[in-house]
């Protein structure tokens, strides 16, 4: 995974755009790319700050998460329900969700559902 650059030296990359160079000659002064230079003058200027935003972590299961209560509502009214049946009874409340999103979800709270033991089948035995 990658690391974020030390905010000092974003600042001091900034503090060369703001001096007068542009934002080529200031990340080549300080061995980045111009297009960091360019970000972080753009979010020095937008935000004040240069600080790096959070790096990795799930920034999607909100979106599911959202809708829990009618989820566990159809698992609850229906227990033998499918995924495939979830997904379009969602997609009927105007939320899409895929398969595996589902499953994740299910997974995170250990929900599981097995089938049923299958039945022996007859098995014919052919004698000689």
């Amino acid at each position: 995974m990658s690391k974020a650059l030390s905010v000092d030296l974003r600042e001091r990359v900034v503090a060369a755009i703001a001096a007068g160079a542009s934002w080529r000659a200031a990340a080549a002064r300080f061995g980045v790319s111009a297009s960091s230079a360019s970000r972080w003058a753009t979010l020095a200027r937008e935000v004040g700050s240069v600080a790096p935003g959070p790096l990795g972590g799930d920034r999607r299961t909100a979106r599911i998460e959202a809708h829990a209560p009618l989820i566990l509502g159809l698992v609850k009214r229906s227990s033998d329900i499918t995924l495939k049946e979830i997904r379009a009874e969602l997609a009927e409340a105007g939320v899409s969700a895929g398969i595996g999103t589902l499953w994740r979800f299910f997974h995170r709270r250990r929900m599981t559902w097995k089938k049923s033991q299958p039945t022996l089948r007859n098995r014919t035995v052919r004698t000689p």
